[in-house]
């Protein structure tokens, strides 16, 4: 028998893009590669990459260029690929600028990688497919998924309409497009069958689903409420999460999910951006900050355990002193246990770059420091508050130190307590009894001291 060939992908950005490295390890299963956590073992490096974050396509330059150094140094026959979002707005670019790299393809045309590869082995040059191919990308990577661990993502949802001012997804993703009901629901029972325990739901707008419902275009489309509960059905899938939603798609069905599903964590990330109203409308939101305040309202009416993440944008160009305390006012009122905060950074070819009254930097970076220090102080609170309640820990993994384990509250954050290995990927009772810097201390509900 060959030897396998070795695969390393590096993972840059979001959780969309960890389920994409995934199927393309599924994908070149069959052709022989395993995935190896040591770049200068693989025959072929991907890397699967984020265009949201500034600098994000100088980042991959930077790592294409240490690739580069190790097949000179003695791994010759090492390929290089470039997937992702910057694959897709770059495009040939990358190849004219980094020689070394091999394959360029776009988070829509990787299920054509064991074609890309063949190809590139006949044309001994670099290869590009940066399309939006008419077939669909999950109907061409149904292979079953392997997976380990008791926790798993899953795209349901993929692109983006809303066309945010800042934002790159819509040119980098294309538009929205929802997988089948049947085929979600198959993928997620192979995962139940391999001890998946709790599914999160992914899209770049996931609550902007409607797939095509069981049984054909006959039976119409589901929305994101409707396949929450038939998930909910599926033997053994003891939790289910969504993100990345938006404001505009929280329709009444899901809102209504959150009071009638319990396996449906409490626990949303719903990102608002700016509490301004004047920000949101030159950030072409499409909602205003009462009609995100409603959605809130409604589910913690439902739901009152419920707790909140969000993102949030400093420094979006025309920003004033009085915009930016719009938002410390929605922050603080809201309350949020997590969030995800950035200074504004002009993202080429979108209409936020060209826009005048920019900020500067040392205010976006004040903003930002004050902005961040609310967030903190209100995650830390909430960890607090946890303090002497029980909860059910879904157990992820050993610990660091002998005999400890740690697995995720219902809230995300990770609890690591005492326990026995063959309670990985089971719902353990604890209390929780600490608070650490990013995490929580618990022992099993029962324990004495």
């Amino acid at each position: 028998m060959p030897n396998p060939r070795k695969l390393h992908i590096k993972t840059y950005g979001c959780q969309m893009n960890v389920y994409d490295s995934e199927r393309m390890a599924d994908l070149l299963k069959p052709m022989g590669y395993e995935v190896t956590s040591q770049p200068d073992q693989a025959d072929l490096v991907i890397l699967n990459t984020c265009h949201i974050r500034e600098k994000a396509a100088e980042k991959v330059y930077s790592d294409i260029g240490r690739l580069r150094n190790i097949r000179q140094r003695g791994n010759g026959d090492m390929k290089i690929a470039v997937a992702g979002c910057v694959a897709q707005a770059e495009g040939a670019e990358i190849i004219a600028r980094a020689p070394a790299v091999d394959i360029v393809v776009g988070p829509q045309s990787y299920h054509r990688l064991p074609e890309l590869l063949a190809r590139q082995e006949r044309e001994r040059g670099s290869v590009l497919d940066t399309e939006f191919p008419a077939e669909s990308k999950f109907d061409e990577i149904a292979v079953a998924r392997q997976v380990t661990g008791p926790t798993a993502f899953v795209t349901v949802q993929e692109g983006c309409d809303k066309f945010c001012t800042f934002c790159v997804v819509p040119y980098t993703r294309g538009a929205e497009a929802s997988r089948p009901a049947a085929a979600i629901l198959q993928e997620i029972r192979e995962l139940a069958d391999q001890g998946v325990r709790e599914v999160t739901l992914l899209g770049q707008n996931v609550n902007a689903y409607h797939g095509e419902a069981p049984g054909g275009g006959q039976a119409g489309e589901w929305g994101l409420g409707r396949l929450i509960r038939e998930i909910a059905d599926i033997p053994n899938i003891a939790r289910i999460r969504y993100t990345t939603s938006h404001p505009k798609d929280m329709d009444d069905d899901l809102i209504a999910a959150h009071g009638q599903v319990p396996a449906l964590m409490p626990y949303l990330h719903l990102p608002i951006q700016s509490g301004s109203n004047k920000i949101l409308d030159a950030m072409n939101r499409g909602h205003d900050v009462d009609g995100y305040r409603r959605i809130i309202d409604q589910i913690r009416a439902l739901r009152p355990d419920l707790a909140l993440s969000s993102d949030f944008i400093v420094g979006f160009p025309g920003e004033s002193d009085e915009d930016f305390d719009e938002t410390m006012k929605v922050v603080k009122e809201i309350g949020y246990v997590q969030a995800f905060s950035f200074k504004y950074s002009r993202r080429p070819g979108t209409p936020g770059s060209v826009m005048p009254m920019q900020v500067p930097d040392s205010v976006k970076a004040s903003r930002l420091q004050i902005l961040q220090d609310e967030l903190q102080q209100q995650t830390t609170t909430f960890a607090e508050a946890l303090v002497g309640h029980a909860m059910d820990v879904l157990v992820e993994k050993p610990g660091r130190h002998e005999g400890q384990l740690v697995g995720r509250s219902p809230y995300l954050q990770p609890v690591f307590f005492d326990g026995q290995a063959d309670e990985i990927g089971k719902m353990v009772p604890v209390d929780i009894i600490g608070v650490q810097s990013h995490s929580l201390a618990a022992r099993r509900s029962g324990v004495d001291h």
